[in-house]
């Protein structure tokens, strides 16, 4: 096999380069001949304190899959910093909230309670995130996933948290 396509930090080339599937508005894969339902910015091309932009910016407009995928890319950049339980966290928030919209009751209380753990562990403000709000709002919304006071599905109506 080739280095280049080995292991977590294979690079992508052009002979490994892949198409990308269609993914409907929840990021979940279609058929690849369905119609694209859900457009991305190349998070890898952008800095970090862009991506962390676009993350908040994705969670008060309630697009949570966007949200994810800009801070999982931030995490990546942040690997190896003082920042990068942060990303992760907030990352596992969007993921947290995908979940929820997807029906995954279990998905979303583990995640969003991985978030709350990670978030909460900041100094409150960081990087313009009140962290110790942001994590009690993801407990008790774990919480209320878990005693079935919020609605899982599409049409679950949640009001963003601030971030």
């Amino acid at each position: 096999m080739r280095p280049e396509a080995t292991g977590k930090r294979g690079v992508p080339s052009a002979k490994r380069a892949k198409p990308e599937r269609p993914r409907d508005r929840l990021g979940r894969p279609l058929a690849w001949d369905a119609p694209n339902e859900l457009e991305l910015e190349d998070f890898d091309a952008l800095p970090l304190e862009r991506n962390h932009e676009l993350g908040r910016r994705y969670v008060r407009e309630g697009r949570y899959f966007p949200a994810h995928e800009a801070w999982e890319t931030a995490w990546k950049q942040a690997r190896g910093s003082d920042e990068a339980e942060f990303f992760k966290g907030l990352s596992q928030m969007g993921a947290g909230y995908v979940h929820l919209q997807r029906g995954n009751r279990h998905g979303a209380i583990t995640l969003l309670r991985r978030a709350a753990r990670r978030i909460g562990s900041y100094p409150d403000p960081h990087r313009g995130v009140r962290t110790a709000a942001l994590a009690g709002r993801l407990e008790a919304d774990a919480r209320a996933v878990e005693e079935g006071r919020l609605e899982l599905g599409e049409h679950a109506t949640l009001e963003p948290p601030d971030v």
